[in-house]
């Protein structure tokens, strides 16, 4: 088990600042199993996402503004993201800027945690598959 990878990506999950794509495309150079790396960057992803609709969930935007430093902006954007395209819009919680505010805001408004965990392990498993294929090709 890769632990420092799985960290890496859970911690970028949360609302702590981070990024676990090289970290996993340096392992993949170095040889690693695209699918095992893939498989763990994902799962640890996801509960770092996890973890921030629990907050959103539990939480109330008082706490998320001033204790998260998460901008009445970002919410917004992530709600406009929620009412314009609806729990779907979960497939981009990898995004950065807007991806840790959709986590939260899907905690906010109580979006059901099995459609939750669906959508946003459909995206992130899809963006580490992409990138460990496009590490292939190099």
């Amino acid at each position: 088990m890769d632990w420092a990878l799985f960290f890496s990506a859970l911690l970028s999950a949360t609302l702590l600042p981070g990024g676990s794509e090289a970290l996993l495309l340096y392992r993949l150079h170095a040889g690693g199993d695209p699918v095992v790396l893939v498989a763990i960057a994902t799962v640890g992803n996801v509960i770092g996402s996890l973890i921030t609709y629990a907050i959103g969930r539990l939480g109330n935007r008082a706490i998320h503004q001033r204790w998260l430093g998460i901008s009445a902006a970002q919410i917004n954007r992530a709600e406009q993201w929620f009412s314009r395209y609806g729990t779907p819009a979960l497939l981009f919680a990898w995004l950065p800027v807007v991806g840790d505010p959709l986590c939260l805001v899907a905690g906010i408004l109580n979006t059901p945690w099995r459609r939750f965990v669906w959508l946003v392990t459909l995206g992130k498993a899809l963006r580490y598959s992409l990138l460990a294929s496009g590490m292939a090709l190099i």
